[in-house]
């Protein structure tokens, strides 16, 4: 043993009898399971995408991926235990881009402030906003609804899965954009509450997910009227697109966008691993036809271009909270 190879071994040594993490390096990771944190409860649209995404990693990595469910404020509990744990590649999670940029400018203590303050991996797809009315509703189309709104402030509902969740964003934007004052009803039991009360007439719209609109637009008792999103919108072809209505055409508009993050300062080779792999997961032909499935859009990203598209939605959210606080919302 050359007296270099000794120090190298002693440091070594010392290290590990001292307690000292060594960093993680890719050529041997993962050596153990990997934890992967969903802030969102359990069997619900999110839950499918992870459990998708991990099954996917496990084959690419030739590891474990164990997946938790860790619920509560809106999101940011489970994020912010992903962003505050070891940057080791041992611990990465499910986040959107309400949780990421929104929550921070209004919730104070959050272990994150800005897109900075963690490491994105990749972006996994988007979930344009659809609004539905009941099947039996004289309002037709996308211009029959914004005439409707006009001619009756405060007395159209339009219920949405959780207060300032993506979809009740994207129709408070409509209130801005529209000079409208329809009333938006947060459920806190998510999407399911919200079918339920739009199929009972306690709503007159609803805004949600093509996972949770589907069967009851294919049973005959709702009908998507429109897609928050330019272009068409294959899962709901006869849905128009909201950016490309009059008064919305410049209008950023605020898809469900989900992402997989970890904490910031990973070690560079396993980061690089891991987005590799992420990459190679979201661009697969089985992931593509998940996604087909679930009318889920995709548009692969990797951590820069992640970390860019969220800076460029903060002032998006900025401009509308000042709506929202104007307006006492």
């Amino acid at each position: 043993m050359t007296p270099f190879t000794r120090r190298q071994f002693a440091f070594g040594g010392a290290a590990l009898a001292a307690g000292i993490a060594l960093p993680a390096r890719a050529a041997g990771y993962p050596e153990r399971d990997i934890t992967f944190v969903n802030p969102w409860s359990p069997g619900g649209s999110t839950d499918a995408i992870v459990r998708q995404y991990s099954k996917q990693m496990e084959k690419v990595l030739g590891g474990n991926i164990v997946v938790t469910n860790l619920t509560g404020g809106s999101g940011t509990i489970g994020v912010g235990s992903v962003i505050r744990a070891k940057p080791d590649g041992y611990t990465i999670g499910y986040a959107g881009n309400g949780t990421l940029v929104y929550q921070p400018m209004v919730m104070k203590g959050l272990a994150w402030a800005k897109p900075d303050d963690f490491q994105p991996l990749v972006k996994l797809n988007s979930m344009p906003t659809l609004l539905a009315v009941r099947a039996d509703s004289p309002v037709k189309n996308w211009a029959d609804f914004i005439k409707d709104v006009q001619a009756r402030p405060n007395q159209v509902r339009v219920g949405v899965a959780g207060l300032r969740t993506s979809a009740d964003l994207e129709m408070q934007q409509v209130n801005m954009a529209a000079k409208t004052k329809m009333r938006i009803v947060p459920f806190t039991g998510g999407s399911g509450e919200s079918v339920l009360a739009l199929l009972g007439g306690r709503v007159e719209a609803m805004a949600g997910y093509t996972d949770g609109l589907r069967g009851h637009v294919e049973a005959g008792a709702m009908r998507v009227i429109a897609v928050f999103q330019k272009g068409r919108y294959e899962p709901f072809p006869e849905a128009a697109p909201v950016g490309d209505q009059p008064g919305f055409t410049n209008a950023t508009l605020l898809p469900a966008c989900n992402y997989v993050i970890a904490p910031k300062g990973l070690p560079k080779d396993v980061l690089d691993k891991l987005a590799s792999a992420s990459k190679q997961v979201v661009t697969s032909d089985e992931f593509k036809a998940f996604a087909a499935r679930g009318g889920l859009v995709l548009d692969p990203m990797g951590p820069k271009e992640v970390r860019a598209e969220l800076q460029r939605v903060v002032g998006t959210y900025d401009t509308l909270l000042k709506f929202l606080n104007a307006a006492k919302v």
